[in-house]
């Protein structure tokens, strides 16, 4: 009898789980139609802007008949993504939620609303050291090759490390759940931070191109936010004692 509660508790859980993302899918398509219809628009403020201190000036090319709508479809999403996201976090964090005990749920919606700030927060932030990264990059170009950067490959790489930069800011919020629910303290991150030291720079080998300068300049916030973890972490037990 216990197994069956059980296994149902387990397929309840998994309904929640398949209506939340529903609901946040939802969310981001209705998000999504006006980025579609203005992508132009976002293109040029989001594909030209980084290339402005280049030098040589790149320029953006497509290859295949239907690139210009892909990427357009990508715009779309990615933008919708964007505009969506207070619903996007409030719905995970509110999957979360039957984890936390009464008195702790109080704290979903004010969650949910610093992680969307965060969030864009990491976006902004990467989008504004795009320029320096995009002129990095192709300053060692000899003069006799001119720099064309095929178009969805190029918004590709600015995608990833936007929403990189995007949920790597999330780790004051998460460390703060944590904290407020009792999994982790400050000593914890303490007592750890040479292997999250190590992890960073791995992460943000992995996620930026393969040069110092990207990479010091995702790994750098990076060990800010964690600074800034720990002493939210500190912050979240004290109050919750």
């Amino acid at each position: 009898m216990s197994s069956a509660v059980k296994e149902m508790s387990f397929l309840d859980h998994l309904e929640e789980l398949r209506w939340r993302i529903i609901k946040a899918a939802v969310a981001v398509v209705i998000a999504a139609i006006p980025c579609g219809i203005y992508w132009k628009k976002i293109f040029d403020v989001v594909m030209i802007y980084p290339l402005r201190l280049s030098n040589p000036q790149p320029k953006l090319i497509y290859t295949s008949p239907a690139e210009t709508v892909m990427i357009s479809i990508k715009i779309a999403c990615a933008g919708g993504l964007i505009l969506a996201a207070p619903i996007v976090f409030y719905q995970i964090w509110k999957f979360i939620s039957p984890a936390l005990y009464g008195n702790e749920k109080k704290v979903i919606l004010p969650t949910a609303l610093v992680s969307t700030l965060f969030f864009i927060t990491g976006i902004v932030f990467s989008y504004l050291m795009f320029p320096f990264v995009m002129r990095f990059l192709t300053m060692f170009a000899p003069d006799k090759l001119a720099p064309m950067f095929k178009a969805s490959e190029y918004f590709g790489f600015l995608l990833k490390i936007s929403l990189a930069f995007g949920f790597v800011f999330e780790l004051p919020v998460i460390s703060f759940v944590l904290s407020y629910m009792g999994l982790i303290d400050a000593s914890f991150l303490i007592k750890n931070s040479r292997y999250a030291i190590v992890l960073i720079f791995i992460v943000a080998a992995i996620l930026t191109p393969p040069d110092v300068i990207s990479q010091t300049m995702m790994a750098l916030p990076m060990l800010l936010l964690y600074a800034i973890s720990i002493l939210v972490s500190f912050l979240a037990s004290r109050r919750k004692r």
